[in-house]
């Protein structure tokens, strides 16, 4: 049996990062996927483009800083450290782009490894498991969005009420998923990288000691931030642009003042306002380089960023259906594949 899982990266519209603070956000999936195939074999092997390892030994397990960490963490978490698989891992989400790259790894992966042991669990418990291998066995402190919208996919607006505090995983409150994308197919938006890369866990983690310690700017600054996303959410169904654009200005402006964004990353927001956007913001709060810009003109703004060096665009995809997994027998004779394809997990049940 081979099992292949996908993925998608994701934009945040508005929003972030209140959804680490019981906020809410809109956010969008995009084009870039994650994928994770798995196949039988003698040993246990992680594969990438750049290269493999065997794992072995209760030792290998262990992070170790690389490419490797995401899947040792995921094995460890579903304690397949006894498998003998081989798993390959590919993504074409920018690396460290605040576009949800190494959480989406994490949902293709995760979704591969049930369907391969055949468990199945429904998409808001992946999302929760997703959440708490980032944070418990990666050590990365970040808010709820990404796993919810790597695994779910398409255009939603998320509310993560109650969840400020992080539980244990039998303890968490799924959030609140509300598809928009039958309502908004076409979204006036372009999302550019800036070229910055930034480890999203390590801008995080002070932010999230200075809520914890009640600093006043920072529960005031992600209390309204919370607000804006969910009034956005009216103005994006409204498609009041002026004001969805009004609101997405202030959200960057309150999260670059509590932390900064980066004068690249700045640069390149001011160049998309001063070439026909409306707004622009980072995609993610993360620090990474890619900025989302609300424009009623994309081609101006598009060359504009280009010229200013920006190095990748992404598209959006509001039509994603969120991580899938498909599954191929092959025949010994004919070695010829019978594909399946099916979403992720469509049965509840609480990890063994």
């Amino acid at each position: 049996m081979l099992i292949v899982a996908r993925a998608p990266g994701r934009a945040g519209i508005i929003g972030n990062p209140s959804d680490g603070y019981g906020g809410a956000v809109l956010a969008c999936s995009i084009e870039n996927t994650a994928t994770a195939t798995i196949e039988p074999a003698d040993k246990l092997i992680l594969q990438n483009r750049g290269g493999s390892v065997i794992l072995q030994r209760t030792s290998d397990f262990a992070c170790r800083g690389d490419y490797f960490d995401i899947p040792r963490a995921v094995l460890r978490c579903l304690n397949l450290e006894q498998l003998k698989a081989k798993i390959f891992i590919h993504s074409t989400v920018p690396e460290q782009a605040g576009l949800a790259g190494s959480t989406a790894v994490i949902a293709a992966l995760l979704s591969a490894l049930l369907a391969y042991t055949g468990r199945n669990y429904h998409k808001y418990h992946l999302a929760e498991l997703n959440r708490t291998i980032e944070l418990n066995y990666l050590n990365c402190h970040c808010g709820y969005q990404d796993a919810y919208m790597t695994t779910f996919g398409g255009l939603n607006y998320l509310d993560f009420r109650s969840k400020e505090h992080y539980r244990e995983l039998h303890l968490e409150q799924y959030a609140t998923v509300e598809p928009l994308h039958s309502f908004c197919s076409e979204l006036p938006f372009v999302i550019a990288h800036t070229g910055v890369q930034h480890h999203s866990g390590n801008f995080h983690r002070p932010l999230r000691e200075r809520w914890l310690k009640g600093e006043p700017q920072v529960v005031r600054g992600y209390r309204e931030i919370a607000e804006m996303a969910r009034e956005g959410k009216k103005a994006l169904l409204n498609r009041d642009w002026p004001r969805l654009a009004f609101l997405m200005n202030e959200n960057h402006r309150i999260q670059d003042a509590l932390s900064f964004s980066g004068e690249r990353n700045n640069y390149m927001i001011r160049v998309a306002r001063d070439n026909g956007a409306l707004a622009a913001k980072l995609a993610g709060a993360g620090g990474g380089g890619t900025i989302i810009a609300l424009t009623l003109d994309p081609s101006r703004t598009r060359q504009a960023l280009k010229r200013a060096g920006a190095t990748a665009f992404i598209n959006l995809d509001p039509g994603s259906p969120g991580v899938t997994v498909t599954k191929a027998e092959q025949a010994p004779s004919s070695r010829k594949n019978i594909m399946s394809t099916s979403p992720a997990s469509p049965l509840p049940g609480p990890l063994p």
